[in-house]
């Protein structure tokens, strides 16, 4: 397939990041539907069409899979209202349609982030809200090299390990301290993330690039979605 994204898409970006303010955007709006949204759905349908070999139970959806570009600025410092990203998240069809990974009942899934010089391609479960982290820990508790093998093999390759952002000091409550799988109930959020060169973003290979990894964290996000509740699927 041909390319998706074009370099004006991160060209669009970087302006919007020295001009983060609603006259530039509006200004520059055109750029915005025709180098970012209406790429970011050709994409999000097409990874939608591959999902379904890969893991036919998580979904992409042109209208809910988009995040805002508008920041939520109500509890922030920084005033800005724009992001100066462009992401995606595919989710499980069960777990309901909303794009926001910690706002559709903790299911895990997967993510794409468009931004100069840092694209990323991401999975797991983000920050779950407590009663899916309680779930998922008692899990773990109960099969921790289930959830170890789902850390071997094509993620361990292409992702290395978990992402080391959110875990606590100590074991939680209702745990050992000396629990064997302590290390691993110590964290909040279940996320991995790898590069995407912006050369790769805007050539023919981004939707191969993004099947690759999202097959090799696919073992990873179902584990974690058979603990929550939400379960895997043979076929569409």
């Amino acid at each position: 397939m041909s390319a998706i994204f074009s370099p004006a898409a991160f060209d669009f970006l970087r302006g919007l990041a020295r001009h983060n303010d609603r006259a530039w955007f509006e200004a520059h709006r055109d750029a915005y539907e025709r180098e970012l949204r209406a790429p970011m759905r050709e994409l999000i349908e097409e990874m939608d069409v591959r999902l379904a070999e890969v893991a036919p139970e998580v979904v992409g959806d042109p209208k809910a899979s988009p995040f805002r570009i508008h920041r939520d600025v109500r509890f922030s410092k920084d005033k800005s209202p724009y992001k100066t990203h462009y992401a995606c998240w595919f989710f499980h069809r069960d777990a309901g349609r909303s794009a926001a990974p910690h706002d559709n009942g903790g299911a895990a899934g997967f993510y794409f982030h468009l931004e100069p010089g840092a694209c990323i391609s991401a999975g797991g479960l983000y920050k779950p809200p407590r009663p899916a982290l309680a779930k998922v820990r008692d899990a773990i508790a109960e099969d921790a090299r289930g959830f170890q093998r789902s850390l071997g093999g094509a993620f361990a390759d292409r992702f290395g390990a978990l992402t080391e952002e959110f875990v606590l000091t100590r074991t939680p409550r209702g745990y050992p301290a000396d629990h064997a799988a302590a290390d691993w109930l110590r964290y909040t959020s279940f996320t991995a993330s790898r590069p995407i060169a912006d050369a790769v973003v805007t050539s023919p290979k981004l939707a191969d690039v993004l099947t690759e990894d999202f097959a090799a964290l696919t073992p990873l996000v179902r584990w974690l979605n058979a603990a929550i509740g939400y379960r895997a699927a043979a076929r569409r």
